[in-house]
């Protein structure tokens, strides 16, 4: 009886660890590969092989990142495409489609096709000389060394089982319909956001008809809570901006819309919005409550952008650059990194806020 006991008790302490991971987290449905495309929250170095200004392949970028290189990733360190390649098992994250790394063996975890500076919205990646998300989803080149690599039939299985992440829209209703004219002029915030939430809608049935299976989308983050538009748009306040919080709300409301009928339209098709908005908007507001000490100013201190007149050196406002003034000593503390992005830590809490929505797509 004693035995059968001891036994017993030590299948509960079993089952109760396969429910963690090494580091005491959730433990994740593991998936053979991971596709993502998007702009600079996932994006970590395909801008570093293209002629663009939008880069982040110069320190103080990556200064906790891995031999504090900076790779091309928006952070001082991981990124939330990272962070979720860690959870579903992968010792390092799938890689940039345009770096060598992405070549025979490591095609079998998947890629990572996003571009700083992109979005849902073609002429916003053509405004920045990015690579637009139309463009990020004609990967047929990257099926065809997968297959070579992998044969066919292992090829379309990886193809059809991996977890696909679409980040994207900031761009498009945070800058440019705010600076084009001929958006802002002719169209209502709520018009735009209905014109990309078509062209997510359009984007998900693309993927599908290429064998995904497993879509997550994030939601639009704050837009009004980053210190560029408390800064630029602000007008003295010391909270978020309303009125942009209000566009990227609207747009939310409609892509929650969209994946509802896509969830129905395909019965197959597993996918759900991950949604970033409310961790983000939390660490934003009340930045103590998570742990943090700064949320208003980012980690790395960039200059005034004073006399600024093109685009380069107005990017010197919104990123990281060489002129950096100088970085803070423990980016644990800080929220953002620069005036856009997060750092590693909040990075973490965003991946954390999300876990369960991933898990669902993947059981």
């Amino acid at each position: 009886m004693a035995v059968r006991c001891l036994l017993l008790l030590l299948a509960i302490f079993l089952v109760s660890l396969a429910g963690t991971t090494a580091h005491g987290g959730e433990t994740w449905s593991p998936v053979p590969a991971l596709m993502v495309f998007g702009d600079s929250l996932v994006d970590i170095g395909n801008n570093d092989y293209i002629t663009s200004f939008v880069k982040a392949n110069f320190p103080p970028y990556g200064r906790d990142f891995k031999d504090h290189v900076a790779t091309g990733r928006f952070s001082n360190g991981r990124l939330l495409y990272d962070i979720i390649g860690e959870k579903v098992g992968f010792s390092g994250s799938p890689p940039a489609y345009l770096s060598p790394q992405a070549s025979g063996q490591n095609l079998l975890i998947g890629a990572n096709f996003a571009s700083a500076g992109s979005g849902y919205y073609d002429p916003t990646a053509f405004m920045l000389h990015v690579i637009s998300l139309s463009q990020q989803l004609d990967y047929k080149e990257y099926t065809s060394k997968l297959a070579a690599v992998a044969g066919s039939s292992r090829a379309q299985s990886i193809v059809s089982n991996s977890l696909y992440i679409i980040c994207a829209g900031a761009n498009d209703v945070g800058l440019s319909y705010y600076i084009n004219p001929l958006l802002f002029k002719t169209q209502i915030a709520g018009q735009f956001s209905d014109r990309l939430v078509g062209i997510f809608n359009n984007t998900v049935t693309q993927l599908y008809i290429m064998g995904a299976r497993h879509v997550g989308v994030f939601s639009l983050p704050p837009l009004g809570c980053t210190p560029l538009a408390i800064m630029v748009s602000g007008l003295g306040r010391s909270g978020c901006v309303p009125r942009l919080n209000n566009d990227a709300q609207r747009f939310n409301s409609k892509l929650d819309a969209v994946v509802d009928s896509l969830s129905k339209r395909y019965s197959d098709l597993k996918i759900a919005v991950l949604d970033i908005y409310t961790p983000w908007h939390s660490l934003a507001t009340s930045p103590g409550s998570q742990g943090f000490n700064e949320a208003r100013r980012g980690c790395c201190v960039t200059k005034d952008g004073n006399g600024c007149k093109h685009k380069p050196c107005f990017l010197l406002v919104l990123l990281c650059n060489p002129l950096s003034i100088g970085t803070c000593p423990n980016a644990k503390k800080y929220v953002r990194w620069d005036s856009l992005h997060l750092s590693e830590a909040a990075n973490r809490i965003i991946v954390d806020s999300i876990a369960e929505g991933i898990n669902k797509l993947l059981v």
